[in-house]
């Protein structure tokens, strides 16, 4: 498993070498896009609107839009400076509290975290305490360049960072519109709706949920690659080096011509009457 990120958990003046793993993948199926006409793929390229040409990396800087149209442009050795001394610090427990006290909508990815060299008492320790108590940690921590609000846990015996949302990056539920205040309900209605989820009740078994749509997708994939429904795009001609020269070349040569001064020929018959 790919090892992410390398650190330092600590709580109090224990501390556990620990690797971090993506716990999670994404197995959406992606669609590429192709001209319609010549059935290749579409370019997407990075182009400036002023200068109207086409943009390299290199030319590219990072910066800050405070106002419409006025930017703080940020060096990336000053984003390294501050990665960098964010990354060297451990990532401290903060505090610990019950899982149940967080509502699912701050969670965002999880990851696995297996111990570094040495660190396995320590992880075990952990894992141990957080069981027992029944606890999770609050911690930060960065993640790819931006600083994580996080919590670990354990799941399936093994120490789990799970990516939280901060409070203000939670949109207001005040700001969600067409939400009904109150609304009268019939007794019966209810009952008939709390009847129905009891009865629909059952031990929560991950196993059992499948993506139907991305796997008709892949049915539908294999059966036209398998019927030859397929295509081919178009790749782009490689100048041949050979042939552009020789273009290069009689082009130069019939342009010679054409620039060439024509020489006129000399007229001999005044000579010839002085001779005879």
């Amino acid at each position: 498993m790919h090892t992410m990120w390398k650190g330092t958990i600590s709580f109090g003046l224990v501390n556990i070498p620990v690797k971090m793993h993506a716990a999670t993948e994404n197995k959406d199926i992606k669609l590429r896009q192709l001209h319609k006409e010549c059935k290749s793929p579409v370019k997407y390229e990075k182009v400036c609107p002023i200068c109207e040409k086409e943009v390299k990396n290199e030319d590219i800087v990072k910066a800050y839009e405070y106002a419409k149209n006025k930017f703080v442009i940020l060096d990336e050795e000053e984003l390294e400076s501050l990665k960098k001394e964010q990354e060297d610090k451990a990532v401290e427990i903060l505090d610990f509290v019950q899982l149940e006290d967080i509502d699912p909508i701050y969670f965002e990815k999880s990851y696995y975290l297996s111990p570094n060299e040495g660190g396995g008492k320590a992880y075990g320790l952990l894992r141990s305490a957080l069981n027992d108590t029944g606890k999770i940690g609050i911690a930060k921590m960065i993640i790819r360049a931006k600083e994580q609000l996080a919590i670990i846990r354990v799941y399936e015996n093994v120490l789990v960072v799970e990516t939280i949302h901060y409070p203000d990056e939670v949109r207001n539920v005040q700001d969600v519109p067409n939400i009904p205040e109150e609304v009268e309900i019939v007794k019966k209605e209810l009952d008939t709706a709390k009847m129905l989820i009891d009865q629909l009740t059952n031990a929560f078994e991950p196993e059992k949920y499948t993506d139907d749509y991305r796997t008709a997708l892949m049915e539908l994939i294999e059966e036209k690659k398998n019927n030859e429904q397929t295509t081919t795009g178009k790749e782009k001609a490689v100048p041949d080096n050979v042939t552009n020269l020789m273009d290069a070349l009689q082009a130069s040569l019939e342009r010679a011509k054409k620039d060439k001064p024509k020489q006129t020929k000399r007229k001999t018959t005044a000579k010839k009457k002085i001779a005879t």
